[in-house]
């Protein structure tokens, strides 16, 4: 049986040495045999929250190198947050004792380049995902007041807004990051390179390493 993070730093640990596997190509695959399923099958304990974006080269399970049971995903369009996402989230961390929420965001973000269209040049987005693009202008908004032109920095921005407004919408996850039980971070996730860079963290000691992962 593969070892459990029983704290939100050695969750957070985990995803990153897992992510490290990921990027030099070593991957350990753990926790996907016959023995996890029938662990599993009475029920679930992961470790961790993973609130990512719907994108397709965002699966988080391979990303972060870990297994069945091992994360608890939930994934909306720009990761943004409505009603049912903080209910899930919640459920994960006060149901399942899942220790660590990750906000996983990415470069190359359609949500976040349609919303920047729509604040810069007036492009409306269509239908429903207009509530989308909706949701994430304000951290674009922000960007542009705080004079960000990169692509980078309006990611890292709206990763910043999700992680702030999951903590202020959520008093339930709120008072367990004051409590020290649970940590929230926010990684922005390099297509290309495959690595995971910490942009913001609440509840968790950080290091340099921490932070140039």
């Amino acid at each position: 049986m593969a070892f459990t993070p029983v704290s939100p730093a050695q969750a957070l640990d985990a995803l990153l040495s897992g992510n490290r596997r990921f990027v030099i190509e070593a991957p350990a695959h753990p926790n996907q045999d016959a023995a996890r399923r029938a662990e599993l099958a009475p029920a679930q304990k992961p470790f961790a929250v993973v609130l990512g974006c719907s994108d397709s080269r965002l699966a988080a399970e391979i990303i972060f190198d870990q297994g069945l049971g091992d994360l608890f995903v939930v994934r909306t369009a720009g990761h943004v947050l409505g009603a049912e996402v903080l209910g899930s989230i919640e459920y994960g961390t006060s149901v399942l004792d899942c220790r660590l929420v990750v906000v996983l965001g990415h470069d190359s973000c359609g949500a976040v380049a349609a919303a920047r269209a729509a604040v810069e040049d007036g492009l409306p987005a269509a239908g429903y995902v207009r509530d989308v693009v909706e949701r994430v202008t304000p951290s674009v908004l922000a960007a542009r007041a705080a004079g960000s032109t990169t692509d980078s920095d309006f990611i890292d921005a709206h990763i910043q807004h999700t992680v702030d407004l999951l903590l202020e919408r959520s008093r339930v996850l709120a008072d367990q990051v004051a409590s020290g039980r649970t940590g929230v971070v926010g990684l922005a996730y390099r297509l290309a390179e495959g690595n995971a860079r910490l942009v913001t963290a609440h509840g968790i000691p950080t290091t340099t390493d921490t932070l140039s992962a």
